[in-house]
């Protein structure tokens, strides 16, 4: 694949996010808690809301095109210095590129300048291939755990893998 760019994404780009994003619910909707159907239907103050909310990360071709996506935010229940990775998605196309990575990389220098110390990543317990994506990039799984929310009908687990920021390799408890 061409040469990748990532990028964080303005509050007036909410148009761009909300394109991504559903493309990444039509594409893999067994991936997000959300549906297609219900982000369809929101409007423009929500989408502008999410885009306040988070950190939003583009990843785009050489051309411009969008090729993945990724959020940087604060899970409420978390302890302030742990920012949260999550919506990684990257287009059937560009994965096995480094794309991912480079979403991630992004992730983590975006939560750094933000003062976080920590990177948490929520990952399905029975996803190997994803465990295995983020103890490769240095996420360490954690004690915690949570029901995946994704309704596939099964009882399936998410497990809390933190990437340390900076010196601080200890990992923090979440919920």
């Amino acid at each position: 694949m061409s040469e990748i760019t990532v990028r964080g994404l303005s509050e007036d780009e909410w148009e761009t996010y909300r394109s991504v994003r559903l493309a990444a619910l039509e594409e893999s909707p067994e991936a997000f808690a959300a549906s297609l159907a219900e982000e369809q239907g929101y409007d423009e103050d929500l989408w502008r809301l999410r885009m306040r909310r988070s950190q939003r990360l583009l990843a785009e071709d050489a051309d411009g095109n969008p090729v993945g996506v990724a959020s940087v935010g604060h899970a409420e229940d978390a302890p302030e210095r742990v920012a949260e990775l999550f919506g990684l998605w990257v287009r059937p196309q560009a994965r096995g590129t480094g794309v991912a990575t480079q979403l991630v990389q992004a992730g983590a220098d975006t939560a750094r300048a933000q003062g976080r110390s920590h990177l948490a990543y929520w990952v399905g317990t029975d996803n190997g291939a994803a465990v295995a994506f983020a103890s490769g990039f240095g996420f360490r799984p954690t004690d915690s755990r949570r029901p995946m929310r994704v309704s596939n009908g099964a009882d399936e687990e998410e497990i809390a893998m933190v990437l340390p920021l900076g010196d601080d390799r200890g990992v923090p408890m979440l919920s």
